[in-house]
């Protein structure tokens, strides 16, 4: 089908009855006649003398041998017979600017994905995995007839950044686990990985300039548990949990994000969150001694000091050696310094910070705060590198040309948009990925709540702020209560999936109902690769409220076509309990409220066991604002 005939048939009907489901939803997508069958006489054709894109071919045709038994050749010579077909093209579907952008058209005979660069290339790709049977997630080889429905395809992305961060200071995550997490990235278009390397649970990079950073500050003593809720360490306890990676694991990681189209933002949490770095160094504190230890999850802010001194001009020397070899290592544009939740009660006691902020006539150690960041991004700039920080970097006064990543709420991204400054969208109440997604309850402890569906909802450009100043968004995955790489995944999917498609997909394209049936097609094809994912989406949101001097229950279902059966009594619900209407009253002596879902008659979810005492504490909690 030519571009232009294409392009009239744009407003196609419903997509909630076509079946071939990419996340993130594409621009356009049109059905066609027929089908194409992958053959081992199939052949991929590139343009000649492009060693990018031949890399991007090799990718598919390794991505299709396993599952298929089908290794398809990559060839420079003119198309012959059924083919899959790259081109390069300046304006292939006559949108300005897409970079990442790309059309697809597939028809019995050929597979075409043009783009005006490669990473448009290796999108259209990424889409065309997604349109094979599910069995092409799987590892090891299926005989089946592997065929995709013919249909047309343009696409190009709504946001320039699009972003997942991974802390790895709480937890660490070896090397092949940071790149399997990357492949996943990468699968759903994100282009950036923000990756937490320090905090004060951990100093995650080598810096040849400093090793006790890593032969000390990589490593705590062993615990499990509530965080927060830890015991310190023994006396002659060894720190023997931890890890980090070297420079040499660095580079290799970088080399295969850039691979995947995704460039790496690495993170030096700066001046708070440095425990390590005084644990490493205790000389860069403002009290000094050597009482620091790395936390492994014990109450003890505000009780230790753990933010470097910013009165102290070896701070300075340190991260000026620090942020170089983050800078040779990293080709990222910018290098995120933090810059959140710094206590400052240590600088209140320092002669020297006094001393300092009498000198420079600041009025308080919000501006002094502001003094280190505007000097840090001095030392940035002097690396090649630009400064973002979290939005905490606006207190006490914006450094000149830095960008704000903005974590609470959306205020503070708007605030550095009124004052002309690049931000990032990032709110804990729309993307933090390591809140309860279901009944908190039934979930592994963590410490709020944020639905799927709400994630859904997130509209990175707040009204009245110029689109032009919001580079995007990124969802954040904080890993104090995640502890391993399967929970890693429980936490990240669905909600990854539905933010990818809040900062790829038009605004408009976006359609929760039909969302929830791309969703289950993921979740079969997450099941085909071992990828663990969550289901709580099928569970309901129970919320209570005081109405005069009574407390009601009401529970909330995210998706339509749930049938909601609970007890008090003790016993476990099924189709023949009663079924949830309205608010209900909690019966007096009642120990457990117990739900179980239905779906077309059959139950879906889990089962959820509530202590009443949980329903009674949680009173006014878990509202429709802040759940969905």
């Amino acid at each position: 089908m030519k571009l232009v005939k294409f392009l009239a048939l744009v407003l196609w009907s419903s997509p909630l009855v076509f079946s071939q489901q990419i996340i993130p939803e594409p621009v356009a997508q049109q059905k066609a006649l027929g089908e194409f069958v992958l053959t081992a006489d199939t052949r991929i054709h590139i343009p000649k003398g492009n060693p990018e894109v031949r890399k991007i071919a090799e990718f598919l045709a390794m991505t299709l041998a396993i599952p298929t038994g089908v290794k398809l050749p990559v060839l420079e010579t003119p198309k012959i017979g059924k083919h899959i077909n790259f081109k390069l093209e300046s304006t292939p579907f006559k949108v300005v600017g897409q970079e990442e952008g790309y059309s697809l058209e597939i028809t019995p005979k050929h597979i075409d994905i043009k783009a005006q660069t490669p990473a448009g290339l290796f999108y259209g790709v990424q889409s065309l995995i997604q349109l094979f049977p599910k069995q092409i997630e799987g590892k090891k080889y299926q005989r089946m007839v592997w065929k995709i429905p013919a249909s047309s395809v343009i696409d190009y992305p709504r946001y320039a950044w699009r972003g997942i961060m991974l802390d790895v200071s709480r937890h660490f995550f070896p090397k092949e686990y940071i790149k399997s997490f990357i492949d996943q990235l990468a699968r759903y278009k994100f282009n950036t990985f923000h990756w937490h390397l320090t905090d004060d649970q951990g100093w995650r990079i080598e810096i040849k300039s400093y090793p006790k950073l890593t032969s000390v500050g990589a490593w705590r003593v062993p615990r499990v548990g509530n965080w927060w809720e830890r015991e310190l360490p023994q006396e002659g306890e060894k720190p023997t949990y931890g890890g980090f990676y070297t420079q040499e694991d660095i580079k290799e990681i970088v080399a295969y994000a850039q691979s995947k189209y995704i460039q790496i933002l690495p993170e030096i949490d700066v001046p708070g969150h440095s425990l390590a770095i005084l644990t490493a160094y205790p000389e860069l504190s403002c009290a000094g001694g050597n009482k620091f230890q790395i936390n492994a999850g014990w109450k003890f802010y505000r009780d230790v000091e753990n933010s470097l001194c910013p009165s102290n001009e070896k701070v300075y020397e340190f991260l000026d050696k620090v942020f170089g070899e983050v800078a040779e290592l990293f080709p990222h544009p910018y290098i995120h310094i933090g810059g959140d939740e710094c206590y400052k009660g240590y600088w209140e006691k320092s002669a020297e910070c006094q001393a300092l902020m009498k000198r420079e006539g600041l009025k308080n150690t919000a501006e002094l705060q502001s003094y280190f960041v505007k000097r840090v991004e001095k030392i940035l700039s002097s690396k090649g590198k630009k400064l973002i920080g979290w939005d905490e970097i606006l207190e006490g006064g914006l450094a000149p040309e830095a960008t704000v990543m903005s974590w609470r709420g959306d205020k503070g991204g708007i605030e550095a948009a009124k004052q002309n400054h690049a931000v990032v969208m990032t709110p804990n109440t729309f993307a933090y990925l390591d809140l309860y997604q279901g009944e908190p309850t039934a979930e592994p402890m963590t410490y709020d709540l944020l639905r799927l569906k709400r994630v859904y909802s997130f509209e990175p450009t707040p009204a009245g702020v110029s689109s032009s100043l919001i580079l995007g968004g990124q969802g954040n995955l904080w890993t104090e209560s995640i502890p391993n790489s399967r929970h890693v995944e429980y936490m990240m999917y669905p909600r990854a999936w539905a933010l990818s498609e809040v900062l790829w997909s038009k605004k408009e394209k976006r359609n929760w109902d039909y969302f929830i049936t791309k969703m289950e097609n993921q979740f079969l094809r997450m099941d085909e690769a071992s990828i663990n994912y969550s289901r709580s989406v099928y569970d309901p949101l129970v919320r209570t409220m005081k109405e005069g001097v009574n407390l009601k229950i009401e529970m909330l279902s995210e998706i339509k076509g749930l049938d909601l059966y609970y007890t008090f009594d003790g016993t476990n619900p099924d189709a023949f309990s009663p079924k949830y209407q309205s608010k209900l009253d909690i019966p007096k002596n009642a120990s457990f409220l117990k739900i179980q879902s239905y779906r077309g008659g059959k139950p879906i979810g889990q089962r959820l066991s509530i202590p009443v005492k949980s329903l009674y504490d949680r009173a006014g909690r878990y509202s429709s604002d802040f759940g969905f």
